[in-house]
């Protein structure tokens, strides 16, 4: 009667895959929603830094830009919420979906200290579940940061109308590749810096509730959503400041059609002939006019949002995954 008991007790600890897919599209949801609408002043700032929208000078400085971008009203540093707010949840869900999934198919669940095997799972399920992601935040990307920019007053609807009108002019080829534009070089920057957040934060996670275990004996694989809010922050940090330059590249290459139609008379030929250029052609034209401070434009707001959103975001996540179930074993 007593081992049925403790049957009975025990069984639900084993959560069903389809419980998994439901925590991780609750918890990814929550957690890409909060970190968007919290931090987004900060990327603004970022976005503004990136461009060369802000100023008519070429080598204009960040100090310059930076005072430009804090002197705009609080609805402009908002500019382009809804776009965000639209695909932050959909693509936080679904790359936590994929992300889990891959790791449960691939990371016996009983196991809890840090491995290689461990590693190279949690990097092959970021790649994948950054891809899943992509697909739906890059188009809600390319119109928030035209309206981050202050194109189109600002406006993230009139940036959406204008590239929805390609249709008429230039085809639904043409209109979908500028709403994809930038997808290339965005998922080369996502995938390396998911890889390293991920990696480091999953390590970071296993290594101190492993000790907690051994020293607290607190039960294995359990983490409290602070641990891993500053886990997430260290860990987002690191991969946000080697990251910058392909943030810089996937900023100005989503911007380029845009900074070509408002450009000044005296460099609209340069500007014009750079609208389509791939992203070795931005790449050198931004080492050519800038140098190698001109990769690291909005490494400071970058690198703060980054580690703070990692805080908010996978703090977030962690908390909602532990509020909607005990840990399995």
């Amino acid at each position: 009667m007593i081992e049925q008991d403790v049957t009975l007790q025990e069984a639900p600890r084993e959560l069903p895959v389809t419980s998994l897919w439901t925590r991780s599209l609750i918890a990814g949801a929550f957690a890409g929603l909060t970190v968007d609408f919290s931090l987004y002043p900060l990327d603004t700032i970022k976005t503004r830094l990136q461009s060369n929208l802000t100023s008519t000078s070429k080598h204009a400085s960040s100090t310059v830009l930076a005072r430009h971008t804090l002197q705009g009203t609080l609805r402009s540093m908002y500019a382009g919420l809804p776009s965000a707010l639209l695909g932050s949840m959909p693509s936080a869900a679904s790359f936590f979906v994929v992300y889990d999934g891959v790791k449960r198919s691939l990371i016996d669940p009983t196991t809890t200290q840090p491995s290689p095997h461990q590693a190279y799972a949690h990097m092959l399920a970021s790649s994948l579940g950054e891809i899943a992601a992509c697909a739906i935040r890059v188009p809600t990307e390319v119109v928030k940061q035209r309206a981050q920019a202050g194109l189109f007053g600002g406006s993230a609807l009139l940036a959406l109308q204008d590239i929805l009108g390609l249709r008429k002019t230039d085809g639904y080829a043409t209109m979908v590749r500028e709403l994809y534009r930038g997808g290339g070089v965005t998922i080369m920057r996502e995938i390396p810096f998911t890889i390293t957040q991920f990696s480091l934060w999953e390590y970071f996670k296993a290594s101190y509730s492993d000790r907690q275990h051994r020293l607290a004996g607190r039960h294995e694989g359990q983490v409290t959503a602070a641990e891993s809010a500053v886990f997430g922050s260290v860990a987002g940090a690191i991969a946000a400041g080697f990251t910058t330059p392909l943030d810089v590249l996937k900023t100005r290459i989503m911007l380029a059609r845009k900074e070509a139609g408002n450009a000044t008379a005296g460099s609209s030929s340069s500007s014009s002939s750079s609208a389509r250029a791939g992203p070795a052609r931005v790449l050198q034209q931004i080492w050519r006019d800038e140098g190698a401070a001109g990769l690291f434009r909005g490494f400071v707001p970058r690198v703060g949002w980054i580690s703070t959103g990692g805080a908010i975001f996978l703090g977030t996540y962690q908390y909602v995954w532990n509020l909607l179930g005990p840990e399995e074993s």
